[in-house]
């Protein structure tokens, strides 16, 4: 059990780090004008932190810096959501008042707008994105050679591709084949597309076209694009301006990973309402455990439509952060009840 004035230090000393990205001394902590008690007191409190676990000193003259476990007990009972600005509601009211057709658009100007305000990567889960179900497969032909693809989801959503057809496919094998894929695929979730396919349409194709094998590599090509799973991304670099991740090959990995659909599934996916933190390793993923993330969710009733998350260093300002992602989320929540009210 932390004393009074272990808590109060150890508030100070995170949010000094995270403002200012260096190592946090008993000094700096006792010029501060709420700092009544002597350098000497701090030193030895910062010492008896470190040996809890709570902080971390990266190099033996130098002062000290949170811990996961220090994030953790920081984020569980020193948060305090922050006081947004009267220009940051004005912006995010502006966002959402705007008369956007396209959830989709409204989607990617949020994630913009989500990294513009905390310089930190942002990512928005389109409306049920890992729920979303196939209502229907259109292949329209262009040329002999081409054709468009058109998936249509049980939420509305349209994803639209160019496809090549296989030399030796004819217009009437392409709609024998949709059929078939309608009838079978129809209801189906997005992400068990391409499994359904191998598991319950091959063999029917088989049996029914001609070109089966064409056909096949066609649509597994097709069916492994992730396009279906709408992903919207703002402030991807701004990663690179965190003194945390000067290390390029540190970045790459992490851009890299960032982009992987089961990743993202893995990482944002969350079983409860609300907003979650979770602190470097706690993401249980090599590639992101030197960084926070943190997930809001979004609902329409007791229906789950959505997650927008910020990810960035364990160093976040997580007080601003979470504020952020409280009054977004509820905005966009608003926006889909909005739509369905009136469809």
């Amino acid at each position: 059990m932390l004393t009074d004035r272990q808590l109060f230090v150890l508030r100070v000393l995170i949010d000094d780090y995270i403002r200012t990205a260096e190592p946090v001394g008993s000094r700096s902590i006792s010029k501060r004008d709420d700092v009544t008690f002597s350098p000497a007191t701090i030193r030895n409190e910062l010492s008896d932190l470190e040996d809890m676990g709570f902080l971390e000193k990266p190099h033996s003259s130098s002062g000290r810096i949170p811990s996961e476990k220090g994030y953790r007990f920081y984020v569980d009972h020193l948060l305090s959501p922050a006081m947004l600005s009267k220009e940051e509601i004005h912006n995010i009211r502006s966002v959402f008042a705007k008369k956007i057709v396209q959830l989709e658009d409204l989607a990617q100007e949020t994630a913009g707008v989500l990294s513009d305000f905390t310089k930190y990567t942002s990512i928005v889960l389109g409306p049920e994105i890992f729920e979303a179900k196939l209502k229907h497969i259109q292949i329209i032909p262009l040329t002999d050679a081409t054709a468009v693809a058109i998936f249509v989801t049980n939420s509305g959503h349209v994803e639209n591709r160019t496809i090549s057809i296989p030399s030796g496919v004819h217009r009437s094998d392409i709609e024998k084949f949709v059929n078939i894929l309608n009838m079978r695929l129809g209801g189906r979730a997005l992400v068990h597309l391409k499994h359904k396919l191998f598991v319950e349409v091959a063999e029917v194709l088989k049996e029914n076209i001609e070109p089966y094998e064409g056909i096949m590599e066609m649509l597994n090509h097709t069916f492994a694009q992730n396009g279906l799973e709408k992903v919207y991304y703002g402030g991807k670099t701004n990663i690179l301006a965190q003194p945390e991740f000067h290390d390029i090959e540190k970045v790459r990995t992490l851009l890299n990973a960032i982009e992987q659909q089961e990743i993202i599934h893995q990482l944002l996916r969350s079983k409860s309402d609300g907003i979650h933190i979770k602190i470097g390793h706690e993401n249980d993923i090599q590639e992101i455990s030197d960084c926070s993330v943190i997930t809001a969710d979004y609902s329409l009733g007791d229906r789950h439509m959505g997650t927008i998350a910020i990810i960035g260093p364990t160093r976040m300002e997580y007080p601003r952060v979470v504020s952020l992602l409280d009054v977004v989320s509820k905005h966009f929540a608003g926006v889909l009840k909005s739509r369905y009210e009136n469809e």
